[in-house]
């Protein structure tokens, strides 16, 4: 079974998330988080990313960047996705992160990914 490890780039926290829905509605255009845009709404979780996640064969775990710099060594750039098998190592960049707009094309690369 694949192990992907999906960082946000976004703290953890209550404040922190009322702070970043206010950010997406506000000033959507300059919120750095696009794994936050891809896989939720303003306010939930995206039905179609809910659903693939729900049902994914692989193991997926989603940690804040403050999270996962508590818990992991090395230098990365946010968001990310890694494949946990041994050393994390990269296996959805941030700057292909930042290409995609939608759900389904996150999803259609991950399948894509985990043939190989």
């Amino acid at each position: 079974m694949m192990k992907l490890l999906f960082v946000y780039n976004a703290n953890s926290g209550t404040l922190n998330t009322l702070f970043d829905i206010g950010h997406k509605i506000v000033s959507p255009e300059s919120y750095e988080c696009n794994l936050c845009k891809i896989t939720h709404g303003n306010f939930k979780e995206r039905n179609v990313w809910k659903k693939f996640r729900e049902t994914s064969d692989s193991d997926l775990t989603f940690l804040h960047k403050d999270e996962f710099e508590k818990q992991y060594e090395g230098e990365y750039s946010y968001p990310i996705v890694l494949k946990l098998n041994g050393e994390p190592s990269v296996f959805i960049s941030t700057q292909k992160l930042n290409e995609i707009s939608k759900p389904e094309a996150l999803i259609e690369l991950i399948k894509e990914r985990a043939i190989y």
